[in-house]
């Protein structure tokens, strides 16, 4: 089977997913035309030369609508005879592209593709699609649906996390995106959004709370008790899980990943193509997996996907360098490390969603990218990065520097 190459990694910095947000003026086409181009220029690719982009969108309404991936490839450079294809796995939707994208490397359809998303949830909300699983209330009923923060605190109610424990990762996910950013860690992957007049709109992720701490945190409500309590997700909940007797309500915006705008774009190609356009390879997918999970729980499936993946790819948990996993919410990365038996030391080790923001389709090929940065500035070779899912799914690629 033939093998696939990460040759590039691009993204945008994240804007605050509001109205007066960075890259909230800049429409979603322009943003994945943005990471597209870069990944041309910077890659010297000839016009018609790709053989397929491949972008996630979990919002594919609006501005978003009608095969975004497509229509930002005409209004790019890579030529007209290049398709794009937009597709959808809620917030894996990104690395589920990149996976994709790689998948026709491997089976020999394609040469060069491009994996990536693209997320404007300033100009297109969470859930404006409106789909049937929580807005058909015999769908609800039926898969015992719940909003995904009831699910955030029922997972940290069942495996014992603390508002205390989740504030804490909350803290280190500040600090370390903090540092990350001082010490120019971004640098090679970010590029800046442009106006029509080449004007710099933004050029860093703005979600940032440097100076969070523990006792900033404690002051924070928690933002699903009342869905749980007044509207009846807590009693939905509990009818899965009776083991338990009440849902402790853990997560709030300081430990939840934030609503942010921006888009992303990963590279891939054969080693024959790389030959033939003089670019060095810089890691290689080794294997990918998604999963299926229990829909009402809903966020622990990325360790099973990381099982899977790590399985196929005949690895151990100890086999892997360094881990990036989307931190949608604390008790997400809690779970995945106490399943996997890791500790922080190489977990997100430079900061995550809830410091920076998880633009929904673009994230999955966004932490991919950081973690390609972060194992060459390690020096270290093995790499998974993970994600959880609505609807409960989970997606995780296994990479390796070459």
């Amino acid at each position: 089977m033939p093998e696939c190459y990460i040759y590039d990694a691009v993204r945008t910095p994240r804007g605050k997913g509001k109205t007066g947000g960075g890259l909230h003026t800049v429409a979603p086409i322009e943003l994945a035309r943005t990471v597209l181009d870069a990944t041309r220029e910077r890659n010297g690719l000839p016009e018609d030369l790709v053989d397929d982009v491949i972008m996630g969108c979990v919002e594919p309404v609006k501005e978003q609508g009608g095969d975004i991936a497509r229509i930002a490839v005409l209004v790019s450079g890579l030529g007209q005879a290049v398709p794009g294809v937009q597709i959808n796995r809620f917030c894996a939707s990104g690395l589920e592209a990149t996976n994709m994208a790689a998948s026709k490397i491997m089976a020999g359809a394609a040469d060069l593709t491009i994996g990536g998303g693209v997320e404007s949830m300033s100009r297109v909300p969470m859930g404006s699609s409106r789909g049937p699983w929580a807005t058909d209330p015999q769908i609800a009923a039926r898969t015992r649906f719940v909003p995904q923060g009831i699910s955030a605190d029922l997972v940290a109610t069942l495996y014992g996390y603390s508002r205390q424990d989740c504030d804490a990762f909350a803290v280190l996910s500040q600090e370390r995106a903090a540092k990350a950013w001082q010490e120019g860690r971004f640098a090679r992957s970010v590029v800046p959004v442009t106006d029509m007049n080449g004007i710099t709109v933004l050029q860093n992720d703005e979600h940032m709370r440097p100076g969070t701490s523990a006792a900033s945190l404690a002051r924070l409500k928690p933002s699903f008790k009342m869905l749980g309590e007044s509207y009846g997700f807590n009693a939905v909940a509990l009818q899965k899980y009776p083991q338990l007797e009440s849902i402790t309500h853990v997560h709030h915006a300081g430990n939840s990943s934030g609503i942010v705008d921006g888009a992303a774009a990963i590279l891939l190609g054969s080693r024959e193509m790389g030959e033939r356009l003089g670019l060095t390879p810089r890691a290689r997918i080794k294997t990918f997996a998604s999963i299926g999970s229990e829909p009402t729980i809903m966020l622990t499936g990325p360790s099973d996907a990381a099982e899977k993946a790590l399985a196929r790819a005949g690895m151990c948990a100890a086999d892997i360098d360094l881990w990036e996993i989307n931190e949608a919410f604390s008790a997400v990365v809690l779970r995945f490390m106490e399943a996997l038996d890791l500790d922080t030391s190489n977990v997100n080790v430079n900061g995550g969603a809830i410091a920076m923001g998880h633009p929904l389709g673009a994230t999955g090929a966004m932490i991919l990218g950081t973690l390609l940065d972060e194992l060459e500035r390690q020096d270290k070779q093995t790499g998974l990065a993970a994600l959880c899912v609505g609807a409960g799914m989970g997606t995780a690629t296994i990479i390796e520097r070459v």
